[in-house]
């Protein structure tokens, strides 16, 4: 049975690991040729090799997403492989949580360009290859966190800002078929939430345990949680859903 995304090519940024790879992986499962793109290059090798051996077809090269000519090469050569470009997911994101009056320009600079400037320079580059095909899904992971963290200044603002992204990309690219939507997760389990917990100097397993308490269904979120709601955004029939933001955080958020 052919899956959602049949005959789709999906790239996605910081594809190597956690939710990014849960992406990835649930993207091939529904037919998808997938492009993955990263900085980190031994964990895009083992990616790679994980989802070839389970019969997908898989192009991977290291790449920067604040560097513009890294990413539309990298995205041109996904073209070339596969022939379409019809999926974007902006997931590349990294954190540089601290205090605001402990926040270095660093700590500011390095995660506006990664989730912002980042979400940039591949949608710009992607949306070529959409408006000529009259047909495109791009998907902006955002968070909770843009509704305001204690600590994550830089992060929450950096996500609240994909969320104005989003909904700006949607109205200007409507009207070449292009959806263009954001998923705003909560608590999930990934090396991300790890330097969370040692951030906060507690051990993983009692940073997931005073998130589940919090969490009205009683568990945390998984990178397959992530990865199923980019299936819906990706499919044809959520063609009549645009500028969205999806909070899949296991409960409401106001």
């Amino acid at each position: 049975m052919a899956g959602r995304c049949a005959g789709r090519v999906a790239f996605v940024t910081g594809g190597s690991r956690g939710i990014g790879k849960g992406i990835a992986q649930r993207l091939a499962e529904e037919g998808a040729k997938v492009a993955i793109i990263d900085v980190d290059e031994a964990s895009l090798q083992a990616t790679e090799r994980e989802l070839t051996e389970s019969g997908y077809d898989v192009f991977q090269q290291v790449a920067d997403v604040t560097d513009v000519t890294q990413v539309e090469a990298a995205m041109k050569a996904a073209y070339d492989t596969f022939g379409s470009l019809d999926i974007l997911v902006n997931n590349a994101g990294v954190i540089r949580d601290n205090m605001l009056f402990k926040m270095s320009d660093s700590d500011w600079e390095t995660v506006m360009d990664v989730h912002l400037k980042g979400a940039f320079n591949a949608s710009r580059a992607a949306q070529q290859y959409m408006v000529a095909n009259k047909y495109g899904r791009i998907i902006n992971l955002s968070s909770t966190s843009a509704l305001g963290n204690r600590g994550q200044a830089n992060y929450s603002t950096a996500k609240a800002g994909l969320q104005g992204f989003t909904k700006t990309l949607a109205i200007e690219l409507g009207r070449f078929n292009i959806t263009v939507n954001a998923i705003a997760p909560g608590f999930i389990e990934t090396d991300m939430t790890k330097e969370t917990a040692a951030r906060l100097g507690i051990s993983f397993d009692e940073l997931v345990q005073a998130s589940v308490e919090k969490i009205p269904v009683g568990r945390s979120g998984k990178p397959e949680d992530i990865a199923n709601a980019v299936a819906f955004y990706a499919d044809d029939q959520a063609s009549f859903v645009s500028g969205q933001v999806l909070y899949v955080a296991g409960g409401p958020k106001d």
